[in-house]
């Protein structure tokens, strides 16, 4: 059984050399187990969060810690594991299994051990019938699900997803809901599709402009039409029309 972890984000800022801040004192808590969804327009920081919180990128300030120590920059944390945006910029072995092998042999595991956890991966994700398939003959929603199965193969104890129902059909998105759902990590979902995160997480945050303008529970969040609205953002239609009832934790976003 993975353990889940506790994250700790705060006072963080990032900035790439060749653009303005993109991230300004972005602060917030994560429990263990906790479900936590990233919502917001393009260009709020969501993608980079997740890569400062992998060690992919450098903050210019502030501090990020898993479980009280701090998450060192370019150190290779086998306990958080990101799947990206882009499918391609995660897959690069000849075959399915190969690839989704290739973080736990870098683990030191071999043999039976390696081959049950990548059959253990493939099954979770639906694609143990592709084991041997080459990578550039998967769609679009085949790579993405073995992009998942190479992060679960990990066995982390912090998950982070970035657009993970991009690109899924209805029947794989909803095989991805109940395996989001059925996780023991602790989790971040970046997502515009917020259907999805209604359903897997029980608490969102609202990044616009590099800030977190809003933090609580996610129909409360969502369901705020003048919130969603300032930031470029429509309520679901699930929750259109009705109240949900919760307080939420608004910034200021100046």
């Amino acid at each position: 059984m993975t353990t889940a972890a506790t994250l700790s984000v705060a006072g963080l800022d990032f900035a790439y050399p060749d653009a303005g801040a993109v991230l300004r004192d972005v602060a917030f808590e994560v429990g263990p187990g906790e479900r936590i969804g990233l919502v917001g327009p393009n260009g709020a920081g969501k993608s980079s969060l997740l890569l400062l919180i992998a060690g992919a990128l450098r903050p210019g300030r502030g501090r990020l810690a898993l479980d009280g120590a701090e998450l060192v920059p370019g150190r290779f944390r086998p306990q958080v594991a990101l799947v990206f945006q882009e499918a391609e910029d995660q897959l690069f072995c000849p075959t399915v299994a190969e690839d989704v092998a290739f973080g736990a042999r870098n683990l030191g595991l071999g043999g039976d051990a390696l081959k049950d956890r990548v059959e253990a991966a493939l099954q979770t994700v639906g694609l143990a019938h592709l084991a041997d398939r080459p990578v550039h003959h998967l769609s679009g929603g085949e790579k993405r699900l073995t992009c998942i199965a190479g992060a679960l193969v990990m066995q982390p104890r912090l998950l982070l997803y970035d657009e993970p129902s991009a690109g899924l059909d209805l029947r794989n998105r909803r095989r991805l809901i109940e395996l989001l759902r059925s996780c023991e990590q602790t989790m971040l979902v970046a997502s515009h599709d917020l259907e999805l995160l209604l359903e897997v997480c029980p608490r969102v945050l609202l990044l616009d402009r590099g800030r977190v303008v809003a933090d609580g529970p996610s129909a409360a969040v969502l369901a705020d039409g003048e919130l969603m609205a300032a930031h470029g953002q429509e309520v679901p239609g699930s929750l259109a029309g009705g109240a949900a009832g919760a307080r939420v934790r608004h910034r200021a976003a100046g």
